[in-house]
């Protein structure tokens, strides 16, 4: 056995050890998945395998840094010639190499989610649509979910189901919006995230020379975090799996949260029939937690059918139970949790750093952030805006961008008139529909302005010239000069910083320091050396240029780029977010039934699903989980009684401890003024809604299960009014196929559908 597999435990050595053949680990919360797949790879490297031949896929450009650079310093410099990174920033990489087969130059721009709103909007507006309806964000999800299903624009359109749920949603011309999108794209000689794993797919399928040449050089292949693979992702690594069939995936089905991201759960649970003969793996020792909490985990999830079996334990200490506090209202809880992490912090000498208060929607985050600045606790919003999603940075690099790639149409309508340089909206409008009408890019008018006959003055023909002249200027430099040395050029010549200095609003300095801030990780990026065995003496170091700067920051996730993360404040975030983050004590506010499992979840896969979250939450800790709920919340509008998650009765009550009545009256047996004492009261605050009467005519209560008949009409959550169709099974089986005037058809279990019966 290699000394170096000697440092992990057992079942960590024996899957590391296993490099031939298809391999699965499933790998529990806080088990050591990370470790394992590290010196997995640097096994393999010290067993003679070429780093070039091993391709190792995460979901974070972060955790593939930290990964290769545990690597480098196991096996030495050579292990940077692996191929590791996310789907996307490796799949972009090897897009460049072979897009020209689709159509695109090296140079393509990489569109992030606001770019793809911004040119659907666009869209919308050129093609007459009513933006109400046609909301940029929920085109934009139509579209990607297409995607990640390989559905091009003419299989979108093609789809007879598809087709309906449109006409059902009465927003029968997304496939239309699509197509032009798509369109859009090509002639911006520009990819969207989305596009990235499509056409890598498009790539493998219609190009059996590019299909091989990524065989043979990918002889070992990981991927990490496998349950939230989508479609498009598992084709792919089947695909290139397919000659050496050396693939070991690393997952948690139980950490399975992303299904509305496009995440299919059934990628792990069916690895098995795709590689017969492949050999499992279960990490399940739990370094992290106490033992009460991995039980009360354990507890959880057991309460799940669909998942593969496996106990987590712990060696750590005993730990206290879990903590259960029921509050008045989210003022109230927000106090408490305020409250508690002040006593914990002084009396287990604990950092800010130490807490995280975790929640399933951001909206919940107001209550607490109100209670933690009352009390003068530094905190932060995790994964808010990112550091490259604010304008200024934005403004940046659409100049960077343009400078590689002209044709970028985003880029270029966001900065023409910025600063401005007195081309108005009316001038790009003609621009732009001059662009559409020729099928070509807006740069590629601007370049021909006085080819096209638009009517523009003198005065404007001869500013669009100086832009186009700028930004040629600096495309010139892209070869020959450094990536820093242009940047900084590129800021100063175009304006942005001239304009921030002349500013007078109070943001204008911090704007500026982010825009040096950026300048340092352009000059940071010239400094590294990835990817190349270390220099020597008589070496010069390579020319990094900007567009290999930009294919690396375009790929950027929010936490990729955090400032503010080893400052000594309570971080806030929504549980999705916290997904492979740790922290001593968590705080899970707003566990209420409606919430926590959210009143979205209709089926039992969905209500799994929010199950899984809940665990997520759970093992989130080190040291402590305190579960808070209230008892009135102020929702949509009004104040309503919330009850407590069917999560908190699902736990072992070995392992919580639940408030004693005396301690946390019920809201009613005390005036509110006890709870709000030296407090001022907010002005939204309003008395308690009396409970509703029973039954199933009462607004807004579930109807019994056995109550639900065929043609009633009925009113659900999420699906809004329908028509009860067909009914069938009994008991907890009982299911519905409902009809839903914006959703179509949908069959629903009954349980947990909380339908509210209209009329009869």
């Amino acid at each position: 056995m290699s000394e170096l597999l000697e440092q992990l435990n057992e079942p960590q050595r024996e899957a590391a050890a296993c490099t031939e053949g298809p391999v699965m680990i499933i790998a529990g919360a806080g088990s050591g998945k990370t470790r394992t797949l590290t010196y997995r790879i640097a096994h393999l490297i010290e067993k003679g395998v070429d780093p070039f031949s091993i391709l190792a896929l995460t979901f974070t450009n972060k955790a593939a840094g930290e990964m290769k650079e545990r690597i480098v310093k196991l096996v030495g410099p050579e292990a940077k010639n692996i191929w590791m990174g996310t789907f996307h920033s490796v799949f972009a990489r090897l897009l460049r190499g072979d897009g020209s087969k689709l159509g695109y130059t090296s140079s393509f721009t990489i569109y992030d989610s606001d770019d793809s709103k911004n040119a659907i909007k666009t869209i919308v507006k050129g093609l007459n649509l009513d933006p109400k309806v046609y909301k940029p964000s929920y085109v934009a999800s139509r579209i990607s979910m297409a995607k990640s299903n390989l559905l091009s624009p003419q299989d979108y359109q093609e789809n007879i189901e598809i087709q309906q749920t449109d006409q059902d949603a009465k927003r029968p011309a997304i496939g239309q919006i699509y197509q032009a999108y798509d369109q859009r794209l090509h002639n911006s000689n520009a990819m969207d995230f989305d596009d990235l794993l499509f056409n890598m797919n498009i790539l493998l399928r219609d190009f059996p020379d590019v299909l091989l040449k990524y065989q043979q050089r990918f002889k070992y292949i990981m991927v990490d975090e496998y349950q939230d693979t989508n479609f498009a992702q598992y084709l792919i690594v089947k695909k290139l799996a397919a000659r050496h069939q050396n693939i070991c995936v690393v997952g948690d089905d139980a950490q399975s949260i992303y299904a509305f991201r496009g995440a299919n759960i059934q990628n792990i649970f069916n690895f098995r029939r795709d590689y017969p003969q492949m050999k499992l793996f279960k990490l399940e020792q739990n370094y992290r937690s106490t033992k009460c909490i991995v039980q009360a985990a354990n507890s959880i999830i057991g309460h799940n059918h669909d998942q593969i079996q496996k106990e987590l334990w712990s060696d750590n200490a005993d730990g206290g139970k879990l903590r259960l506090m029921r509050c008045a209202d989210e003022r109230d809880e927000g106090s408490r949790v305020a409250d508690s992490i002040q006593h914990t912090r002084l009396g287990d000498d604990a950092d800010y750093r130490d807490f995280a208060i975790l929640y399933r929607q951001n909206s919940l985050s107001r209550a607490v952030e109100d209670a933690l600045r009352r009390m003068n606790i530094p905190y932060r919003i995790y994964q808010g805006i990112s550091f490259y999603g604010r304008k200024e940075v934005k403004d940046a690099l659409s100049y960077m961008r343009l400078a590689v790639n002209p044709h970028d149409d985003e880029s270029l309508v966001r900065v023409i008139n910025f600063p401005a340089r007195g081309i108005g909206q009316t001038t790009m409008d003609k621009v732009r529909v001059a662009a559409a009408d020729n099928d070509v890019s807006v740069w590629t008018v601007l370049e021909n302005i006085a080819d096209f006959g638009l009517g523009l003055s003198s005065g404007t023909v001869q500013k669009i010239t100086e832009f186009v002249y700028l930004i040629k200027r600096f495309a010139s430099q892209v070869p020959t000069v450094d990536a820093f040395t242009l940047a900084k050029q590129i800021v100063y010549s175009s304006g942005i910083m001239k304009a921030l200095r002349e500013d007078d609003e109070p943001e204008s300095a911090e704007r500026m320091e982010n825009i040096e801030e950026l300048l340092g990780g352009v000059q940071e990026f010239c400094e590294g050396v990835d990817n190349l065995e270390e220099l020597t003496d008589d070496q010069q170091k390579p020319l990094r240029t900007l567009d290999e700067f930009l294919q690396q920051v375009l790929l950027y996730t929010s936490e990729d780029k955090d400032k503010d993360k080893d400052a000594d404040k309570v971080s806030l975030m929504t549980i999705h977010a916290a997904k492979g983050l740790e922290f001593p004590y968590v705080y899970v506010v707003g566990m209420e039934e409606q919430v926590f499992p959210s009143f979205m979840a209709a089926t039992r896969a969905d209500l799994e699903e929010e199950r899984r979250l809940f665990y997520v939450a759970v093992t989130r800790a080190e040291k402590q989980v305190t579960l808070t709920y209230a008892q009135t919340r102020f929702n949509n509008g009004q104040r309503t009684s919330g009850e407590m998650s069917r999560f908190v009765e699902e736990i072992d009550e070995r392992y919580i401890e639940m408030p004693r009545q005396r301690d946390f009256p019920e809201v009613g047996t005390l005036p509110r003024a006890f709870f709000n004492a030296g407090r001022q009261q907010p002005s939204s605050m309003q008395p308690r809604q009396t409970a509703a009467p029973q039954g199933p005519t009462a607004a807004n209560t579930p109807a019994e299960i056995n109550s639900i008949m065929p043609g009633m009409k009925v009113s659900h959550a999420k699906f809004g009014m329908g028509k009860v169709l067909t009914v069938e099974g009994n008991g907890d089986s009982r299911k519905a196929n409902v009809f839903f005037e914006t959703a179509g058809n949908k069959q629903l279990l009954l349980k947990f559908a909380k339908l509210t019966i209209v009329s009869t």
